[in-house]
C-alpha cells in the first residue's frame, strides 16, 4: 500500500507477523530485528520509486546507511501483527527515511526510526553532497504530486 503525505514524499508499509526466531526466551522481539524490518520496508519503498539497490549499483553509486536512529517505545512479541511503515522525508543531499512500527489490532507506536544514506560515486569511491540526478529523475513526479498538496494545504 502506497500513499502521500505532506511530510513525506512517498510512504509505503507491509505488515509481518513477528515470527518464533526472532524473540529472544521471554518472547519479546529481539531489538536487532527491527533494523531488518526496517530495510524490508525500505527495499519496498526503493523499488516502488524503481530506484532498488540493483538499479543503484548500474546507476554508478552505492548508497550506504551513515546514521541510524531507533527508538523503542513497546515491546512487539511472537505472532503479534505488526505493521512497518517507511516515508521518504528527505532527498536533496542524502536520502532519509523514517520508520514506524505498530500494532496492526491497536494502531499503537511500538518503534520509530530513521536511516540515512548517502550517494557515493561507485568509480571513485568519492561521497556526493548533493543527490544525484538519477534519483532527483526517478522522485520528480512525486515531487510534483505533493507540492501542490504542500501549498493547498497551506494558509497565508
Amino acid at each position: 500500500m502506497t500513499r502521500l503525505s505532506r511530510k513525506a514524499i512517498l510512504t509505503t508499509e507491509l505488515e509481518i507477523l513477528i515470527p518464533f526466531h526472532d524473540v529472544d526466551s521471554m518472547g519479546i522481539t529481539w531489538h536487532g530485528n527491527y533494523l531488518r524490518y526496517f530495510e524490508i520496508v525500505r527495499c519496498q519503498l526503493l523499488d516502488e520509486i524503481q530506484y532498488g539497490y540493483r538499479e543503484m549499483q548500474a546507476s554508478g553509486y552505492s548508497w550506504p546507511i551513515v546514521d541510524l536512529q531507533i527508538k523503542y517505545v513497546q515491546p512487539s512479541t511472537f505472532e503479534q501483527k505488526v505493521k512497518v511503515i517507511a516515508s521518504l522525508v528527505e532527498w536533496e543531499n542524502r536520502i532519509k527515511i523514517n520508520y514506524q512500527v505498530r500494532d496492526v489490532a491497536t494502531n499503537q507506536r511500538l518503534t520509530k526510526g530513521y536511516t540515512i544514506q548517502a550517494a557515493v560515486e561507485t568509480a571513485t569511491n568519492e561521497l556526493c553532497f548533493v543527490t544525484p540526478d538519477i534519483f532527483r529523475d526517478k522522485i520528480a513526479h512525486l515531487i510534483e504530486k505533493v507540492t501542490p498538496a504542500i501549498s493547498a494545504g497551506s494558509s497565508l
